[in-house]
Parts: C-alpha cells; structure tokens; sequence
C-alpha cells in the first residue's frame, strides 16, 4: 500500500495515546491521516501508568499488547486494596483472551501506538506546534496552522481536525469547545521509580485524607505515588512521598524504605475533572482534551484508547456515507458521555479526600462499576457500531 497520500482526510494534534490510537485506527480503515506533536518520539510524560482491563483487551485486540509485554512490561494478576481495618486482595481473571493487566511507562506505549499508526500509513510529524486552527467561510473548521522546530509555517488541510493535545488543548481552545460538566475536587499526586520493591500486583492504600500505591512497571521499577488534597501534598517532594505513604500504609512505608529511592520525583499541583463538548462542525476531541478525569480513578490511558475506538468509528462511519457527519458526531458523544460521566462523578468523590475510612471502600465501589459499564461496551466493540452502542449505553 502506498504512504503517501495528496490530502488528508483528518489531522490530529497530539501523538499521545489517544491521538496515536485513533490516527492507527482511521489508518487502518483506509483514510489520509496527519498526525502531529509539538514533543519528540518516545518522550516521557506524566502518567498514572495502570492500564484497567478494557485498554488491555483493546491492545490485545489491535495486536499491539504483545509489543507491550515484550518490552518487558510484568503482568499484573493481583489487585490489593489496603484501608484502615482490612486488606481486600482480588485476582485478575482471565477472559476476552487476556489474562493480566500491565503498567507500561509512557516511553513504551506511546511509541508502540505511534509506529501502529505509521504502519497504517498515518503521517507522522514530531517537533510541530499546531497554534490555531482554519475556517471557511461558513465557520466550518478545515484544518490547521502552526510552525515547526526550525520556525517553518504549517498549514494543512482536512476534512476534520482532531484534538489529541491534552489537559490545556489548544484545539479546545481555538474552537471554543465549551465544558458541559465540571467536577469540584482534585488529587495533587506525587510520584516516583523505586527499584528493589517487592509488591505483588497493583497496591491501592487509602486512609482519611490521603492515598498511596505502587505501581509495578518497566525495567524492574515501582511506580510509587502519593495523592491528596492540593494543601496536603504542597509543591510535591520525596519528604511527602514519604510522609503520606507511610500515612496511607505504613506496612507499604516500611517495605519502600528497604527499597531504592529514585533521584528525583514527579509532581502534578491537581485539576478538577471535566467533560467537554466532543465535536463540532469539522472538528472532535479525543482523551484529556475532551474528558479529563481526576488521576486517582486511574481510568486516564484506558479512556483514552476507549474514546479513540468510539471517535474513529464514528468518523469512518461518516465517510463511508452509512449516516451523516452531524449524526455520526452526536452518536459519538453521547456515548463518550453515558460512559464518562459516571466515572466523573465516582472519581470526584474519592478526590475530594473528605471521607472517613469507614466510607471509602463504597466509594470505590462505584467507581468499579463504572468501569464494568465501560468493559461492557468495549468487549462490545467487535459486534456492533457506535450507533447501536448509542441505543445499549
């Protein structure tokens, strides 16, 4: 098959999970696609790591998760969530044909969907600013404009610009995508790479006021972060790495301290949650720019690779004439929404960190069943199109 088309039928912003995944996706399916990032290849980001097991079976279903678990990402099989009076261990049970979870680090997901797209035929452009978008004379968004690394000006063409560009999304922005929901809390989380740690699967610590947990990832480390309130956490540190660990599970505090301590570690000050409208006349955004969910649901990646499925469906469904484009985007966001909003309103509630310990584990119940509500759809995806998923959601 040939790589290089004339004009493109979409540009996407953003070749993070979301953008990468959709612009693979719209590849495979046959169309023209551009997809940009202001970033290099394989560059790191902030990242709560866990995939949940819908993003999972969507890897595995795009013949992608055996890249992942041969990077040497470990296979989780075990979830233990530690409060104030009980430790609750679950197994991962194997169906859809997986049979564990994986935290891959940003620096083997993101290339892995990027070079997935690129072999279906995606343009791949890194070191490229998008600053706004263009318009026709009816206001109909038609592609966008930005410079590269060296100063160069971008203009390109296509028949829908999508925003992949994150939490602060300059598409967002230039084309006014107003938010229809907004939740009132947010997790400050501080985190780092400890070596030598021994855990067993994912661990999830909660006490009032505060969480912590550790994240088994890639070359041997654990992702180990520590979450509350913007006043609690401060301007991050490993002093309160330590400190709120050890207050959220002083058996995980005692284990982290026979273990290595990174050189440094990462912080995020918190932002509230929220869902913006998902398209418009030649536009659509797809992961963080269009739904942002507090990091403690750890829903971020799996949303992402959830919402791109839904967004190229609809998209390839509009081009292909088998309903219109305005149809098309309404059916998308209305299940991005039914799916969203639960997990919206569950995270804002463990996020306000205003809970006693007896209160805690129904919270993260509901939280949970959002996410079999979202499994359902995404095990759904092989049988039926965002149409009818509009009808089952």
């Amino acid at each position: 098959m040939s790589c290089s088309p004339v004009r493109y039928d979409a540009v996407i912003v953003g070749a993070r999970v979301a953008g990468a995944a959709t612009a693979m996706l719209l590849g495979r399916a046959g169309l023209r696609v551009l997809l940009l990032d202001r970033s290099r290849y394989g560059a790191d980001t902030l990242s709560t790591h866990a995939l949940m097991r819908s993003g999972v079976l969507q890897l595995h279903r795009w013949g992608l998760l055996d890249s992942i678990v041969d990077a040497g990402t470990p296979p989780i099989r075990r979830t233990t969530f530690r409060y104030a009076h009980e430790d609750v261990s679950v197994g991962i049970k194997a169906g859809h044909g997986i049979d564990a979870l994986y935290a891959p680090r940003r620096t083997v997901l993101d290339p892995v969907l990027v070079d997935a797209a690129a072999a279906a035929c995606a343009d791949v452009r890194y070191g490229v600013t998008v600053s706004d978008v263009r318009r026709d004379a009816r206001g109909r968004v038609t592609g966008v404009e930005g410079h590269d690394e060296t100063g160069r000006t971008l203009a390109v063409d296509a028949d829908i610009v999508i925003g992949a560009d994150g939490l602060r999304s300059t598409v967002a922005a230039r084309v006014g995508a107003p938010i229809e929901h907004q939740a009132r809390a947010a997790s400050a989380v501080v985190y780092g790479y400890w070596s030598d740690v021994d855990t067993d699967g994912y661990e999830w610590a909660y006490r009032s006021g505060v969480a912590a947990g550790l994240i088994p990832t890639n070359d041997g480390l654990t992702c180990v972060f520590a979450g509350g309130p913007p006043w609690r956490i401060g301007r991050g540190g490993r002093r309160v790495v330590d400190d709120i660990v050890h207050s959220a599970s002083p058996a995980i505090a005692e284990r982290l301290a026979a273990g290595t301590p990174p050189a440094g570690v990462r912080f995020f000050s918190g932002q509230p949650g929220f869902l913006r409208r998902a398209a418009g006349p030649g536009w659509a955004l797809v992961g963080d720019a269009g739904s942002w969910k507090d990091p403690i649901s750890t829903r971020g990646i799996a949303d992402a690779l959830r919402d791109a499925e839904l967004l190229a469906r609809a998209i390839v469904a509009a081009a292909s004439g088998e309903v219109s484009e305005r149809q098309a985007m309404s059916d998308y966001q209305m299940v991005r929404n039914r799916l969203t909003l639960p997990m919206l309103e569950a995270a804002d509630a463990v996020s306000a960190y205003d809970w006693a310990d007896d209160e805690i584990p129904a919270l993260l119940r509901d939280l949970s069943a959002s996410m079999a509500a979202d499994l359902e759809v995404v095990v759904g995806f092989d049988a039926t199109d965002v149409a009818l998923l509009r009808e089952a959601v």
